[in-house]
């Protein structure tokens, strides 16, 4: 208790203990209590604070005072001090708030902590970039963990691929031929060991290639392993110079944490990019070949699949040019049960079964039985309709082979504007033991164009009510008028038509190829090209 002069008039025996200096009646309380308390006083009794003293809760660690309510320290403890005023002085009763303190700042840290791992996963997982992630686990690091950060994964060939983040947040890509040995705990942290604490790291055994120009010296290291799925994604090394505090056990924790979160974001990127080359890979072997002149006959040909996005389905085609003047050219049309990648995946091994067949590909009936056979080892539940056509050009006339198996049979559209079906059916490939056939021979003036299509552009639903098949009798009249057509803009006109009477309805996979005797002179004139193509 002071009076309103400052003076001391009473210390109970917990205030002696804590303030000495007042433990004895009449000295001045500014001789024996702290600066903010002693402010805090003097503006309680309604005097004015001496110039220089401290305000009523000063102190580093002083939290902004309630109403009057003074804070500060007291023997680095952190004190709230309650006034009582009882007209002659004021009572002061002290209560020490070092411990809500700390759990305060405790739970601060917590929170920066959690706060900084959701923006870490956040963004790593934005990506499924692996430079990209590389490049975002070194720049949080660096900014929220220590001065600067390393990520450094598995070595491509003599290399090690490595993202430096400095102090300045700059991220450096480099490809460095390192020894992991060099850094205490880097080799077993790129095989996905657990990491050493940072206290059994030399920090001044780090390599010039760790510790870069202009960082400083190394005052501490943390080395962490980046978990992956199944196999370790890299390592992740956080470096603090000298003169700031090392890690804490606490950070250290928070290290591991935030490796854990990269790693799983670093493999999901390298596993998402080995798959996508796979996919890539087997997709161009699974596209539809380009279109262009076969052996001096213009041909053309339009595919589009069921889904808007797919680049594959079921309909599929191949054109196979002849081996030398005495065979002749094959062009492939099929149509596989089903559609999307499923079904592309079974005419691939269509396609690969009539690759291999195409020695014998003068006898249609043998390489439909051969093909046959195949997919009757196989899933029985898919089967295939095709249409094989062999192609000769003689003089000014092409002469075509044609063989249906379940397949519509192909169109001849005349110089007049006639429309015929070729007269050849058969049976589907891939359900039954015994299958038959018959083949067609139809000869092709200058002009003439053979259309061979998929069900997708007869079977297309819509319309103006929108419940209608397209339907082989209109693209017979829209064929009509296409007589003399190049096939480039048959093939585009048929497409279009089909296109236009889905809308935006679902439809099947389209496949159409147009083949046609050329009206000038022969192709090989202009080395045998022309300028057919291929649109999905």
């Amino acid at each position: 208790m002071a009076d309103a002069d400052g003076i001391v008039r009473h210390v109970n025996e917990a205030a002696a203990v804590l303030l000495p200096k007042a433990a004895a009646a009449g000295v001045p309380l500014m001789d024996a209590a702290p600066e903010w308390l002693v402010r805090a006083h003097l503006l309680a009794v309604g005097h004015n604070a001496p110039t220089g003293a401290a305000s009523p809760g000063a102190g580093p660690d002083a939290e902004p005072p309630a109403p009057g309510v003074a804070y500060g320290l007291v023997g680095g403890q952190m004190f709230e001090a309650h006034p009582a005023p009882d007209g002659t002085g004021v009572a002061w009763w002290l209560l020490d708030r070092t411990e809500n303190q700390r759990l305060a700042e405790a739970l601060r840290i917590e929170r920066e902590r959690t706060a900084f791992l959701a923006e870490a996963s956040h963004e790593l997982l934005s990506s499924l970039n692996l430079d990209r992630c590389m490049e975002v686990t070194a720049r949080l690091a660096a900014r929220h963990l220590a001065d600067a950060a390393l990520v450094i994964v598995p070595r491509a060939g003599r290399r090690h691929p490595i993202a430096y983040c400095g102090p300045d947040g700059q991220v450096a890509r480099e490809d460095l031929a390192i020894d992991p040995q060099e850094v205490p705990g880097l080799a077993e942290a790129l095989q996905g060991f657990p990491p050493a604490p940072s206290r059994w790291i030399d920090p001044t055994s780090a390599p010039a290639w760790l510790a870069r120009e202009g960082f400083g010296e190394v005052g501490s290291m943390v080395v962490s392993a980046l978990p992956g799925h199944g196999v370790p994604a890299g390592a992740l090394l956080l470096l603090r110079r000298s003169g700031r505090a090392s890690f804490s056990e606490g950070e250290e924790v928070v290290a591991r944490l935030f490796a854990a979160r990269a790693g799983a974001a670093m493999s999901a990127a390298r596993l998402y990019a080995e798959q996508s080359s796979i996919t890539d890979t087997l997709m161009r072997e699974l596209l539809p070949p380009r279109t262009r002149a076969l052996d001096g006959v213009e041909l053309a040909a339009r595919y589009r699949p069921a889904g808007a996005t797919e680049l594959v389905g079921g309909d599929f085609y191949d054109l196979h040019p002849s081996v030398d003047a005495d065979h002749e050219a094959l062009v492939v049309l099929g149509d596989v049960c089903g559609k999307g990648l499923e079904a592309a995946v079974l005419t691939g091994k269509i396609r690969n079964t009539l690759q291999a067949l195409l020695p014998m590909s003068g006898d249609h009936q043998r390489v439909l039985g051969l093909l046959n056979g195949v997919l009757l080892s196989g899933d029985r539940s898919r089967f295939v309709t095709l249409v094989l056509a062999s192609v000769r050009r003689t003089g000014s006339q092409v002469t075509l082979r044609l063989t249906s198996a379940g397949h519509a049979p192909p169109l001849i559209v005349r110089s007049g504007g006639r429309v015929e079906a070729a007269s050849t059916r058969g049976t589907l490939i891939g359900m039954l033991e015994n299958i038959t056939s018959c083949t067609a021979t139809v000869v092709l003036e200058p002009g003439e164009t053979c259309l061979l299509y998929t069900d997708g552009i007869t079977e297309a639903m819509g319309g103006p009510l929108g419940n209608e098949m397209f339907g082989e009798e209109r693209l017979r009249e829209e064929l009509e008028q296409c007589a003399g057509m190049p096939p480039e803009a048959l093939t585009e006109r048929v497409q279009m038509l089909s296109s236009q009477w889905v809308g935006d309805g679902d439809h099947d996979d389209m496949a159409v190829i147009a083949i046609t005797a050329p009206r000038g002179a022969h192709l090989s004139a202009v080395g045998g090209h022309g300028p057919g193509r291929f649109t999905a």
